[in-house]
């Protein structure tokens, strides 16, 4: 299995410690997080860090497609380190966001239908809101 920091190196960027560990932070916590989110998540690894490096690294590691932007709603941006082929759904009343499969080998922009004869999607953001099924159950 490759390492994270060999991974961040085959995407043509210097493994840092700010680097890794903001990294790290995305692939062991699947929570859809916010710079803030990420910032106070590797704080106490990384005391000196700024929110600026946080911004700047997740900006970088999208550039490189090592995690991908999530826009759930206006002025909210999410990143997410699951590079598969997936959507999200918001919950409206706790906030939790979580991802939503297409069914087994059929992508996600199989799924749009009337689309024009010649159009080419090469990106697809998918995102639902409602009520989760915790939060759903509360009503």
């Amino acid at each position: 299995m490759q390492t994270t920091a060999a991974y961040l190196r085959e995407l043509g960027l210097t493994p840092s410690p700010q680097r890794l560990a903001i990294y790290m932070f995305l692939k062991n916590n699947a929570i859809h997080p916010t710079v803030d989110t990420i910032y106070n998540g590797v704080l106490q690894e990384l005391p000196s860090i700024s929110r600026t490096t946080v911004y700047n690294t997740v900006k970088k590691l999208a550039e490189v497609g090592a995690v991908q932007e999530v826009i759930i709603e206006d002025g909210e941006l999410r990143y997410d380190a699951d590079m598969s082929d997936h959507g999200h759904f918001k919950c409206q009343e706790c906030g939790k966001v979580f991802d939503l499969f297409p069914p087994a080998n059929t992508p996600l922009v199989n799924q749009i239908h009337g689309l024009p004869e010649g159009f080419v999607v090469k990106r697809l953001h998918l995102c639902c809101r409602g009520l989760c099924q915790d939060c759903a159950g509360k009503a």
